[in-house]
C-alpha cells in the first residue's frame, strides 16, 4: 500500500510530506520511500500559529479559520508530493498548538489543529489524523508516538540504538538490541526538552525578526557559552523527572526563553546564543542517562543543519558515535512524515501503534480517526 505522511513539528515552518510503500509484516514492514517534498508555512501562517502554540489569546473565529489554513496546506503539500496520485491513503499529523502532559491525576490533551473531514474530500483520499487522542484517553502522554516506528521502519542490532530528533523540541527513541538479555525489553522514548525552540526565538529576537534561525549556528560561533547557566538549568524540574515524559512550546516557548534570557542580561546576542545552543545539546546528553546506554546516537531533525549544535551534541556525549538518521536511509526532514505514514498504514491493519513503555497509556491501541472522502469505496 502506497501511502502518503504529512507531518509539521513545533517548529511549525511547513509541512513534510512523503510518499511511502509499506508490505509485509506490520511490526517489521517492508518499506520503500517515493518521493519527499518540503511545503513551506505561509510566514503570517507560521507566525500566527507559534503565537498561539504559546498561549496567545485567539477567538473562535480565528481558531476556525487556522484549521482550515493549516488542511489547505497539509493538502498543498500532499499534491506535491504526489502529483500523480498513487497514493491510496494519508496519515496527516496536523499542527499542534497545545499539549498538556497527564499530572496530579489529571488527564492529558493535546490539541492538533486540522479537518480531516475537509483533507479527505480536497485530495480524493481516505485521511487517518489525531493520532494521539486514543493514547490520551488510555492515560498516556499522547507523545511519543514515533519511537514504535523507528523500530520497525529500522530494525534492531546487538546493542541499544538511540535515535535523536532535533525539531523545535529534541525527543529521543531507544530501540532494544536484538541478542542478550535486554533483548525482550520494550522499546522507549521520551521527550527530552527544547532543541530548536529557543533558538530560533531568540534569532528572531535578536536579528528584530529579520532572521527566524541562527543558520549553522554561525551566529552562535562568535560567542563564549555560559557553562555554569547550562549546568544551573539542568537541574530544573522537567529534566530531573523520568520519563515516561512530553513537552513543547507550552513550557519551553516565548516566556521561558524571557527567564532565560534575564539571566543572561547584560551579555552579548552571540553569548545568549552559544550558551541556548549548549543547553540544548547538554539536555541530550543529560537525558541519555534516563536509559540503557546506547551504542550509537542516530540524529534527524532541521537542528541536523546547526554544525555547531551537531558539534556540542558530540562533545557532549563523549564516547557515543554519533551520525546522520540518513545513514540509514531516512533523511532527516523525512523520519517523522514517514512515521506517520506508517502509523497510518498501521490504522489500516488494526494493528496497535503505540508503546505503553513510552507514553505511560494502561495499553496498546490502533492510533487515529478515519476520515474517508464522499464517494469512497
Amino acid at each position: 500500500m502506497r501511502v502518503l505522511g504529512l507531518m509539521s513539528g513545533t517548529s511549525a515552518d511547513g509541512v513534510d510530506a512523503v510518499l511511502a510503500s509499506f508490505a509485509g509484516p506490520p511490526q517489521r514492514p517492508r518499506w520503500t520511500l517515493n518521493a519527499h517534498h518540503f511545503s513551506p508555512y505561509p510566514a503570517e501562517l507560521q507566525r500566527r500559529l507559534i503565537a498561539i502554540g504559546q498561549g496567545q489569546a485567539a477567538s473562535s473565529a480565528d481558531l476556525l479559520e487556522l484549521a482550515e489554513a493549516v488542511t489547505e496546506a497539509q493538502a498543498r503539500a500532499a499534491r506535491a508530493c504526489d502529483p500523480d496520485r498513487r497514493a491510496h491513503l494519508v496519515g496527516c499529523h496536523g499542527q499542534t498548538i497545545w499539549h498538556r502532559p497527564p499530572q496530579q491525576g489529571r488527564r492529558g490533551a493535546s490539541w492538533q489543529l486540522l479537518q480531516g473531514p475537509l483533507l479527505a474530500e480536497l485530495l480524493g483520499l481516505p485521511v487517518v489524523f489525531d493520532f494521539r487522542s486514543a493514547d490520551l484517553a488510555l492515560g498516556g502522554q499522547g507523545a511519543p508516538l514515533v519511537p514504535p516506528a523507528d523500530q520497525a521502519l529500522l530494525g534492531r542490532c546487538g546493542g541499544w540504538q538511540a535515535v535523536l530528533n532535533l525539531g523545535g523540541i529534541a525527543n529521543l527513541t531507544l530501540i532494544p538490541p536484538t541478542s542478550g538479555p535486554e533483548r525482550h525489553q520494550s522499546v522507549r522514548g521520551w521527550d527530552c526538552g527544547p532543541a530548536n525552540t529557543l533558538l530560533d526565538l531568540a534569532t528572531r529576537h535578536f536579528s528584530g525578526g529579520t532572521l527566524s534561525y541562527d543558520a549553522d549556528g554561525a551566529w552562535a560561533r562568535q560567542g563564549q557559552s555560559d557553562e555554569r547557566l547550562i549546568q544551573l538549568w539542568l537541574g530544573e524540574p522537567y529534566f530531573q523527572s523520568p520519563p515516561p515524559k512530553s513537552t513543547g512550546r507550552e513550557h519551553f516557548g516565548q516566556a521561558d526563553l524571557e527567564r532565560r534570557l534575564a539571566q543572561l542580561e547584560g551579555r552579548p546576542p552571540a553569548d545568549a546564543l552559544a550558551t541556548l545552543t549548549g543547553f540544548s545539546a547538554a539536555v541530550v546528553s543529560q537525558e541519555l542517562g534516563h536509559g540503557p546506554p546506547p551504542v550509537e546516537l542516530l540524529v534527524a531533525g532541521g537542528g541536523c543543519r546547526n554544525g555547531l549544535l551537531m558539534e556540542q551534541l558530540v562533545q557532549r556525549c563523549r564516547g557515543l558515535l554519533v551520525r546522520p538518521l540518513a545513514e540509514r536511509g531516512i533523511g532527516e526532514a523525512e523520519r517523522e512524515a514517514l512515521a506517520f505514514a506508517l502509523l497510518a498504514w498501521w490504522h489500516a491493519r488494526g494493528h496497535r501503534g503505540n508503546a505503553p513503555a513510552v507514553t505511560g497509556a494502561r495499553q496498546a491501541a490502533v492510533l487515529g480517526l478515519y476520515a474517508r472522502p464522499q464517494g469512497w469505496t
